[in-house]
């Protein structure tokens, strides 16, 4: 392969990419979201400054992607916090678990996603939507929901609006020294959205600790309800939203150069060797 071929590549491996250029279209994605008031020093510890947390609110979400574009069919869950930046409203991404391998590595790569592998699932099981989540092996969440009782029709601008929101996630990517080369906020909004379907509903959700799957370091205080959303959309690419090591440069050269000292140096006393 020549230089251009290289540089033409849409990703790794050069035989066999794992995903193609994007933007990403999905058909159908359907939403599985419990909203729940957590623990407040939980909710700050999880977010990244100059992110500011909004009243203790944590999303735990499942989101089933049958018909992906360049991805396939797979589905996730995670935990997503209602933040600000600078005063306005922003959705950071602290937790994806999915069992698919393109939009793991494409998500972590491009947007900065902190995704892992594991085994969500999201079911209508009789009169109940149902989201579990298991991590090797152990399951570490349930979330239910009542089925379809509370649609959101008439109130579709709402929906759009929410899914429109921009998000963001923290992408950290060690260089070939281990140390950092990447370390972003990472921003991007869904874009051509059609909101199929739309409802709210009573919810419940239990978290189970697991160390390698943290969802319950962020613990149920109070839940405000569910959200069950069918629609099509596009995922864009992102853009910077803030870069700690320019940031971290930026403060390094504002900081004043010490004074010398202008005193001269007292003579160190020498003591005599012992006789």
């Amino acid at each position: 392969m020549n230089r251009d071929q290289i540089l033409a590549l849409p990703s790794m491996p050069a035989a066999g990419p794992s995903y193609p250029k994007g933007p990403y279209r999905f058909i159908n994605r359907e939403y599985f979201i419990i909203i729940y008031k957590s623990d407040r020093d939980a909710v700050r510890a999880a977010v990244p400054e100059p992110l500011e947390p909004v009243d203790d609110l944590v999303f735990c979400e499942w989101i089933r992607m049958p018909d992906s574009s360049g991805f396939g069919d797979y589905t996730e869950s995670g935990i997503v916090i209602p933040c600000t930046y600078q005063g306005k409203p922003i959705n950071f991404t602290a937790q994806m678990y999915l069992d698919d391998d393109p939009p793991i590595v494409a998500g972590r790569e491009i947007w900065g996603f902190p995704k892992k592998y594991a085994h969500p699932k999201l079911e209508v099981v009789k009169d109940t939507l149902t989201g579990t989540l298991h991590y090797a092996g152990q399951l570490v969440s349930v979330g239910t929901m009542t089925y379809k009782h509370d649609s959101q029709a008439r109130d579709g601008g709402k929906t759009l609006q929410s899914m429109q929101k921009t998000q963001c996630n923290l992408k950290f990517i060690p260089g070939v020294d281990g140390s950092p080369a990447i370390a972003q906020l990472v921003a991007y909004n869904l874009t051509e959205v059609t909101v199929k379907g739309a409802w709210n509903g009573d919810a419940r959700l239990h978290l189970i600790p697991h160390v390698n799957a943290p969802l319950a370091d962020l613990p149920v205080v109070k839940i405000t309800g569910g959200r069950h959303i069918i629609a099509d959309l596009t995922l864009p690419y992102g853009r910077v939203l803030h870069d700690y090591l320019k940031d971290g440069k930026a403060k390094s050269a504002a900081k004043p150069a010490a004074a010398k000292s202008t005193a001269r140096a007292k003579p160190i006393a020498r003591v005599g060797r012992l006789r």
